[in-house]
């Protein structure tokens, strides 16, 4: 990454990332389209909106593991090779330590925040989507160890530039969670329940792939159980990377789930307003469901893009190269953005299709044809956040990244959706248009940040060490 074509080393790296990332989001794609073919409208609309639960969790270890990367990358591309070490043991024992803890978390928190999210009484609640999501959820969380450590394992592999085995192992979970999906669902009649045991079984597998790699490799980044231990260091600056990445990201899953509750409540078209309350938010969530199921693979370029960034910018940064970090962030913008033109395309024509594809009810079509169609050119916003969020991330800094999206995913959706509710509509597609909003204030905040104030050299982490070694040197 710190030498050759920038453009080509981005595409090669971000490559596997993506095929990574489409496999990883097969996961819950699966589940959701193999539920969604048994016509259970509440347990598809169940499986399809848990995400914004399970990422309050996972979106936060998620920021941990960038702080970890980061560290890792920047010493690699200092060839610091005990620091990297050092780094390394200490992510992977956070790893197991918070596993434990957010097992217990998970579960117990599960039934309450379905509660805010469904407008439901979980001592009465039998039927409908809550039973189905406290199911899957249950069982999500149970395994939840299992997806943290494959997470930090990729994680640190990515970070000394091996993006192939991460993807190799996910390839072969996603392969087995496939088939656990129909052999649970469609010949052990497990419902919600088999695909969530169908999840956690191939996670397992993939984590299991990831830690062998670790503990048997001869480079750099080999685990040894006899140093697993906290480096107080190298803690103090996963930390302090990772926190406010992690606290960003699981502050904007817990947003989601009152955007999410905003959903469940509206209104129903003309065409179904005659229905029942319960049955106007299973069409609504069901229409939901099948247009972020579509929209999550919008975001696979730029969530691979911003990790190849976070990558670059740091090894680069690592030898001070802070010019060519400064060009890859422009040209992987430029990649990204043409990347989700091309994919736009097709999404807009054939809409329709893409939605039966996961539901066939007229009424869930209708609704998440309407929502990819208005919703889906606004994601080039998304291209400017998330380029800009990896390279700042990769230079050390991700105080200021927290701060400008939870100000404007959190703050100013919120105040949005408020006014827009309780003043305006309280209709599925003028809700929905929450999340266009905040990727529009928040691209122009970051780009006023990136272009004005921010200076890469100046949150180099391992200018620390130079410091040192200068310093001893003058001794």
């Amino acid at each position: 990454m710190t030498r050759g074509n920038i453009a080509g080393n981005l595409i090669r790296f971000s490559i596997p990332l993506l095929l990574g990332n489409l496999f990883q989001q097969l996961y819950n794609m699966v589940d959701t389209w193999v539920i969604g073919q048994t016509g259970d409208k509440a347990a598809y609309a169940a499986v399809g909106n848990v995400g914004s639960i399970t990422n309050i969790l996972i979106g936060f270890f998620m920021g941990l593991a960038t702080g970890a990367s980061v560290v890792i990358a920047q010493y690699f591309g200092s060839k610091d090779e005990k620091r990297v070490g050092r780094a390394v043991h200490t992510a992977l024992l956070l790893t197991l330590v918070l596993s434990v803890a957010f097992t217990a978390i998970g579960v117990t928190m599960t039934p309450y925040i379905l509660k805010l999210m469904l407008h439901v009484d979980i001592e009465t609640a039998d039927a409908g989507v809550f039973p189905a999501a406290r199911d899957y959820l249950t069982i999500y969380f149970s395994g939840i160890a299992a997806q943290m450590l494959y997470n930090m394992c990729s994680g640190i592999m990515r970070a000394v530039g091996d993006s192939d085995r991460p993807f190799a192992f996910l390839l072969v979970a996603t392969g087995i969670n496939i088939g656990l999906d129909f052999l649970f669902v469609y010949y052990g009649n497990m419902g919600v329940r088999g695909v969530a045991f169908a999840t956690v079984i191939s996670q397992t597998v993939s984590a299991l792939l990831s830690l062998s790699v670790l503990f048997r490799t001869d480079s750099w980044i080999r685990v040894r159980l006899k140093d697993l231990r906290f480096d107080p260091d190298c803690l103090k600056k996963v930390l302090k990377i990772g926190l406010p990445a992690g606290i960003q990201t699981a502050l904007t899953a817990f947003s989601n789930v009152f955007v999410q509750s905003y959903i469940s409540g509206t209104n129903g078209a003309p065409e179904i307003a005659s229905m029942t309350p319960a049955e106007i938010q299973e069409i609504n969530m069901s229409s939901w469901t099948t247009y972020s199921k579509i929209d999550a693979f919008f975001f696979l370029p730029m969530q691979s893009m911003s990790l190849a960034m976070t990558t670059f910018v740091g090894q680069n940064l690592g030898i001070n190269n802070v010019d060519r970090a400064k060009k890859g962030t422009r040209i992987a913008w430029l990649i990204c953005t043409a990347t989700v033109v091309t994919a736009m395309i097709p999404v807009l024509i054939f809409a329709p299709s893409l939605a039966r594809f996961f539901q066939k009810d007229a009424h869930i079509v209708s609704g998440a044809v309407m929502l990819l169609r208005c919703l889906t050119p606004f994601y080039l916003f998304s291209c400017v956040n998330q380029v800009l969020l990896g390279s700042i991330r990769g230079a050390g800094n991700s105080t200021t990244p927290m701060i400008i999206m939870l100000s404007n995913f959190v703050g100013m959706r919120q105040i949005y959706l408020y006014i827009m509710t309780n003043h305006i509509s309280n209709d599925l597609l003028p809700v929905g248009l929450g999340y266009p909003f905040g990727w529009f204030c928040c691209s122009v905040t970051m780009l006023v940040y990136y272009f004005f104030f921010f200076d890469f050299s100046k949150y180099r982490i391992t200018k620390d060490r130079e410091a040192g070694e200068e310093a001893a040197g003058k001794a």
